[in-house]
């Protein structure tokens, strides 16, 4: 297998983007999108100190079932060995780590 570097490809679902330059374009963006998404959830804390435990158990894991489920459709898009496709994959890791979970965007870093 190796990368294929052009806009006629299939992405997630059967027949989409269907050849067509602006769908290509779409599809792109909404693998960029749903990077970002996992890296937003990835960080993200709900259960607050204090909260039932069973309950906090119970939430966590159903939140890293929906979690896992964003990433593998990351996964499933970027397994089509498209290059555009992988390189909107990899720019909407790094764009929503930067955004929600590096040091530089949390409050406490202690950085000036």
């Amino acid at each position: 297998m190796s990368f294929y570097w052009g806009k006629d490809t299939e992405i997630l679902f059967s027949g989409w983007p269907d050849n067509h330059s602006g769908m290509y374009a779409l599809a792109l963006l909404f693998v960029f999108a749903l990077a970002v998404f996992v890296e937003f959830l990835s960080n993200l804390n709900l259960v607050k100190p204090g909260s039932n435990r069973v309950a906090a158990v119970f939430f966590q894991t159903g939140f890293h079932g929906i979690r896992a489920g964003f990433s593998y459709m990351v996964m499933l898009a970027v397994m089509s060995f498209n290059g555009g496709v992988f390189i909107a994959a990899v720019l909407g890791h790094a764009i929503g780590y930067t955004i929600f979970g590096s040091r530089i965007s949390k409050k406490d870093s202690g950085l000036a």
